[in-house]
């Protein structure tokens, strides 16, 4: 006998935790994606090695791993997180990451992107 899931109204939904953000910077890039963690597969992403992104950032001289990259790459997740229908996400922290510099800088353009943090 299966038993079905508890039937929720849509304003405890939007804060259930389901969405999980995961940010990963390596020496030459900045990767953001946010989890679907229910059914592990990926709401949305935004990388500056993405060959739009990046190449608009050579165009313009600017580094593509830097503070600045973080609050570009976390305002297109954002975008694309509204697009998507995403009201609410969370953070997941590495254990050695901090809320700090770029990582900073992902979650506030986020925010400012209209998606709240739980």
């Amino acid at each position: 006998m299966v038993i079905p899931p508890p039937v929720r109204p849509d304003r405890v939904l939007k804060y259930l935790k389901p969405y999980v953000l995961r940010m990963h910077f390596t020496n030459k890039y900045v990767n953001a994606q946010v989890v679907h963690t229910p059914t592990a597969t990926v709401a949305a992403s935004a990388s500056s090695q993405e060959k739009g992104s990046r190449l608009a950032m050579v165009e313009s001289k600017e580094n593509t791993r830097d503070v600045a990259a973080a609050a570009k790459i976390g305002k297109l997740l954002g975008e694309r997180l509204q697009a998507k229908g995403v009201p609410a996400i969370s953070v997941f922290f590495k254990k050695e990451q901090r809320y700090h510099g770029k990582v900073k800088a992902v979650i506030d353009s986020v925010r400012e992107a209209g998606i709240e943090l739980v």
